[in-house]
């Protein structure tokens, strides 16, 4: 990798900040551009973020800025790093000063409640209906769009800890450039060109996590979360084949790799949040408590909607959507989970 390569990463939170101290130990320029003017001038002032990634420092050589122009200056990649329900928001805002054809990667996992897309697909949609989605030259094909995904809780990463992820892309050049990139001596990249089933598998894995803490909540023991976690995976990889998704991407690291992490890591939010809900609390309560976005909370909607599109079968997120949205007792929804008519095991 070039050292003169420049990236930009849209959004401050913890996984923008840790992507920019990887980046940054690589030897590359790294830009992080933040959507709200009071959290960026605390990040220069301290070069820390004591918000969401505390006791890390973001070395002199990193920029920091909220300017919409400074954002992508010199850019020869972007990483989209905003929460999947803010992304419309922020491209909209950023759109007029995206350079043309620059590739965007992006590490949200969730789906749009709205429009039931993926994140690379919301930030297609709004770089074409502003013009900025291709070339100048419409015989040229439209900027490499790709996704980050797999095991990666920040705040192992910021300690270097060992983790290996998916570079999805159906550019097959751009993802080699993020796997040359983030490679490092404990940072692992594959390549997959299921963008779909990638960006998928990263989305519903956040609601099967909501399931995960809802059980240690309860105290429902290691045997019914290791249920969970085969069965949320055998329904996962039932929709993400109805949309068009490759199966094996399911069982890789971006899909039941990053299941298992985010459905047992302490620090985990989804997990976090269905722990405190299956231990009696409401769920606005919790996530005003939160720091940073639940992702897998209105994820769930959209996964419920995208099962009713299609037709698949999703008991353990419909009971998700239930105990959030609609009322249903955490314990009761494990009874019915439980009661379900006797079948033969079915997985994908």
């Amino acid at each position: 990798m070039p050292s003169q390569t420049q990236v930009s990463i849209i959004g401050d939170g913890s996984m923008a900040t840790v992507l920019a101290l990887l980046l940054e130990s690589q030897g590359l320029g790294v830009t992080i551009w933040g959507n709200f003017p009071d959290q960026v001038a605390e990040l220069i002032q301290t070069r820390e973020n004591r918000r969401y990634l505390p006791g890390h420092r973001l070395p002199d050589r990193i920029q920091i800025t909220s300017d919409d122009h400074r954002a992508f200056a010199g850019a020869s990649f972007i990483v989209s790093a905003a929460p999947t329900q803010y992304i419309r928001p922020v491209w909209q805002r950023l759109a007029p000063h995206v350079p043309a054809q620059v590739p965007i990667a992006s590490v949200a996992k969730g789906i749009e409640t709205a429009t039931m897309l993926r994140p690379t697909q919301i930030i297609a949609d709004v770089l074409q209906s502003a013009g900025t989605g291709s070339a100048d030259d419409p015989d040229k094909p439209a900027r490499p769009l790709a996704a980050i995904s797999g095991p990666s809780v920040a705040d192992e990463l910021a300690r270097c800890l060992p983790a290996t992820v998916c570079a999805a892309s159906d550019d097959e050049d751009f993802a080699h450039l993020l796997q040359q990139a983030f490679t490092t001596h404990w940072f692992r990249v594959y390549t997959n060109r299921d963008l779909l089933g990638t960006e998928l598998a990263g989305a519903t894995k956040n609601v099967i996590a909501l399931a995960a803490g809802i059980l240690d909540g309860l105290q429902a023991g290691n045997n019914a979360k290791s249920a969970l976690l085969s069965r949320g995976l055998a329904e996962i990889t039932r929709l993400g084949t109805a949309m068009g998704a490759v199966q094996e991407t399911f069982f890789g690291v971006a899909g039941v790799g990053d299941l298992a992490t985010t459905c047992f890591s302490p620090t985990g939010r989804n997990r976090t949040c269905g722990e405190q809900l299956g231990r009696g609390r409401k769920l606005q309560e919790v996530l005003d408590e939160m720091p940073g976005v639940v992702e897998g909370v209105p994820t769930t909607k959209a996964v419920v909607a995208l099962s009713q599109k299609y037709r698949v079968e999703m008991p353990i997120t419909q009971t998700v959507h239930r105990v959030l949205f609609e009322g249903l007792d955490p314990l009761e929804g494990i009874s019915q989970l439980m009661s379900r008519q006797l079948k033969p095991e079915n997985i994908g």
